[in-house]
């Protein structure tokens, strides 16, 4: 094909980033960019960002797997090296702590959770005193000897302080108190070796943690008992000095005490205040009759008198009498007249009457008078004698304010004493009561299979931590990797384009006589990364040359580069095989190709191409020797490929490259071939490509991927621009992954893997590692 007839590049402005690149259209329509989403940007990042990291993951596999692999043999050789630990559990129910008993009643008394009387509870199961007693009863203590057998202090003979306390430690240490959630069930767990003791332990603690509740409680019991005893004979000797010295003052003045707080003489002037009152009622009642029945001049008034005994039976009775008789007389008198003898006899009757009644009158006033005078008298009697017992009481009362210290003390003294002697009673009867808020829910049983350790599941932990480190080891390499790992950061380094992504290949044995015979069969086996596309034209590495030399041939929109200078921003980067390869795709199109090894260093190509180096380009800088084509040597393999070597070693490479025979010598050249591929040092070690880019129409830097420093290729890359040179873009070698970020390669191992059939261009073969320059 000719140059004019290659399609010119098309380059898209920077405001158009987000536009794929444009899409022919059939039927001579113009092309029309295809505009991505917001959405599907999002998705292809997320989808880009996973493929990322898988390519990660497998390119550090082997690194992943060492790691599984080697925690899972630590952890299954420790497994089996670990003896069983058997575990076993007693539960406990541990009441709110019953209060000190005060009276009998008190036992029955309904006692309140407190959560920090379970916390103190748990703080004493796991006391050290406690835990000390567990390990003597249980023989924890190993050849210590028994409990028996104990010294004044309470230490076990032969156990020292540091001994005790590193046995304490470590039945701390396999010792777990746990509080079941919402109740007040403890469970009380231990581990050991042997599974009785993993038994015996936690059912020993429980019964010396009970045993140790019970004493501690009797003993303050009875520490206030003896307290009460001793404070009730001190009450009691008060008791008998108090009651003494009141009844010492009651003889000393004669008081009589009634109870109730009464004395004789109180109750004396009590009953004759009450005879006085009664007195007094009396005397005015008769006092008021006897003034009613006499008259003004002291005689008596019979009608009045009549009136005033309506009480007396014998006064009654007579005027009854008169009034019947009254009634005959009236009748005989109607009758018979007044001197008939019945009328004469009734009236003498009624007189007689008149005369009893007039005579019974006269003494019922007398009578009534001489009562008068006596209750008078009597009122007068008591009074008196009210006013001696007045007198009498104001006296005793005067006594009695020192008698009533004296027998407020008592009484005080006597309840106190009383109510002693009633809480110590109760308090005795306490102490002999064993009665504990703590009981045992569940004894520990025997276990019958260890709990440590879990083989199948230490061995699947191990597996699972494994590969999460080998994962976040993988990871954290890859995040402090700082050399190029995939295309699009290359790409935002440098802001050139990739020409090419060149997969990882390897440099098969091959003697180098069979190269150059040009029998490409006979070498297809056996091969050299750097003659991939003479010698394994179907690989997919040969494929990624013929992209670049298509990338090269379409880098500039007036016609193809005719110098393109191969270099890389440091050494062993595969500038000689992509040099080689290149320019052997290109004269495989039918161009005439030159190989210019600029390298005067390190030259390489004469000896991968196994043709003699003693004369080349130094000897035409230097001046030993004009411009001489018999210099330029024809590559067996290849028609139109040539190779002018670098010649001999010279002294100083930088200052021949800066003569003006370079430029004549360059210029001399183009005119003989098409393409001239010139493979140089690379550009910072030494500045041999720097000079050489000034003259190149383009430069390719090859870029190492997981080798090339960042900030190496982007200074290699200021430097050439620096200089004059045109960076037509990268050439992203020795990729050894596939996806998002070294996309590409997979396309050429999909479509080319194995075009023949027979295995040739095999993954196997692409993917192992290839010897650079």
């Amino acid at each position: 094909m000719d140059k004019k007839e290659l399609p010119q590049p098309t380059v898209l402005p920077e405001s158009l980033a987000t536009v794929e690149p444009y899409i022919p259209v059939r039927n001579g329509g113009s092309p029309r960019p295809r505009v991505v989403l917001d959405a599907d940007r999002s998705e292809v990042d997320a989808l880009g960002q996973l493929r990322a990291t898988w390519d990660t993951l497998l390119k550090h596999q082997w690194l992943i797997l060492a790691t599984t692999s080697l925690l899972c043999v630590l952890v299954t050789i420790y497994s089996f090296k670990m003896k069983p630990i058997y575990q076993s559990t007693a539960h406990v129910d541990i009441e709110a702590e019953v209060p000190v008993l005060q009276t009998l009643n008190d036992l029955f008394r309904p006692t309140e959770d407190d959560a920090s009387s379970i916390g103190t509870q748990l703080s004493i199961l796991q006391s050290d005193a406690l835990i000390w007693k567990t390990i003597q009863d249980t023989g924890l203590a190993g050849q210590l000897p028994t409990p028996e057998s104990k010294k004044s202090e309470g230490q076990v003979v032969g156990a020292s302080p540091s001994m005790k306390t590193a046995l304490v430690a470590d039945a701390k240490g396999r010792l777990h108190v746990e509080q079941l959630k919402d109740t007040r069930i403890v469970a009380v767990t231990f581990e050991s070796t042997d599974p009785r003791q993993a038994a015996l332990v936690p059912n020993t603690l429980l019964k010396n943690y009970i045993e140790n509740n019970f004493r501690t409680k009797y003993d303050a019991t009875r520490q206030a008992t003896g307290w009460m005893e001793q404070r009730l004979d001190e009450l009691k000797l008060k008791v008998e000095q108090s009651q003494e010295a009141m009844v010492s003052y009651e003889k000393q003045n004669n008081i009589v005490n009634l109870g109730e707080k009464k004395t004789v003489t109180e109750q004396r002037f009590e009953d004759l205040s009450k005879d006085l009152s009664l007195a007094q009622s009396d005397r005015l009642s008769k006092q008021s009759l006897y003034m009613l029945v006499a008259k003004d001049n002291g005689e008596v008034s019979v009608a009045q008198g009549g009136q005033g005994n309506q009480t007396n039976n014998l006064l009654g009775a007579l005027e009854a009498k008169e009034a019947g008789l009254r009634e005959d007389y009236a009748a005989a008198l109607a009758q018979y007249g007044p001197a008939y003898p019945k009328a004469l006899r009734l009236q003498q009757q009624i007189q007689d009457e008149e005369s009893l009644i007039s005579g019974e009158r006269v003494r019922i006033v007398k009578n009534i008078h001489n009562d008068y005078i006596a209750a008078l008298q009597r009122e007068r009697a008591l009074a008196g004698a009210v006013a001696e017992q007045k007198a009498e009481v104001d006296r005793v009362n005067q006594l009695l304010i020192e008698h009533n210290i004296l027998k407020r003390d008592f009484d005080s003294n006597q309840q106190f004493y009383d109510s002693l002697l009633q809480r110590l009673k109760d308090a005795t009867v306490s102490a002999g009561l064993q009665a504990t808020n703590i009981h045992i829910v569940d004894e520990a049983p025997v276990p019958s299979a260890p709990v440590r350790p879990d083989k199948s599941r230490n061995i699947e932990f191990a597996l699972a931590a494994g590969l999460a480190l080998g994962i976040a080891l993988a990871l954290t390499k890859e995040a402090l990797n700082t050399s190029i790992i995939n295309v699009p950061e290359m790409e935002k380094l440098t802001g050139v384009p990739a020409l090419a992504i060149v997969p990882l290949g390897q440099s098969m044995p091959v003697r180098r006589t069979k190269i150059l015979t040009g029998i490409a069969g006979r070498a297809a086996e056996t091969y050299m990364v750097e003659l991939s596309v003479i010698q394994k034209p179907e690989a997919a590495i040969s494929e990624a040359y013929r992209a670049l030399r298509t990338a090269v041939l379409l880098s500039t929109a007036e016609h193809p580069p005719q110098m393109v200078l191969i270099t890389s921003a440091a050494p062993s980067e595969g500038k000689t095989a992509t040099s080689l390869n290149l320019a052997a795709a290109l004269a495989q199109k039918g161009s005439r190709v030159l190989l210019l090894d600029a390298d005067m260093r390190r030259p390489r190509l004469s000896a991968m191409l196994n043709l003699p180096n003693r004369r080349g380009l130094s000897d035409m800088l230097s001046g030993s020797s004009g411009f001489d084509a018999a210099f330029v040597q024809k590559v067996p393999a290849l028609d139109k490929l040539y190779l002018l070597g670098s010649g001999p070693r010279p002294p100083n490479p930088a200052e021949l490259l800066c003569s003006r025979k370079l430029e004549m010598l360059l210029e001399w050249l183009r005119q003989g071939f098409d393409h001239i591929i010139v493979d140089s040092p690379p550009v910072l070690p030494v500045t041999d490509s720097t000079i050489l880019s000034t003259f190149a129409d383009g430069v390719i830097i090859v870029v190492a991927c997981d080798s090339t420093p960042r900030a190496a290729l982007n200074r290699a890359c200021r430097v050439v621009e620096h200089s004059g040179g045109r960076i037509l873009g990268t050439v992203f070698n020795k990729v050894a992954g596939r996806g998002d970020s070294n996309y590409g390669y997979h396309y050429y191992q999909g479509y080319y893997g194995n075009s023949n059939g027979n295995g040739n261009g095999s993954h196997r073969e692409d993917t192992n590692d290839q010897s650079a320059a």
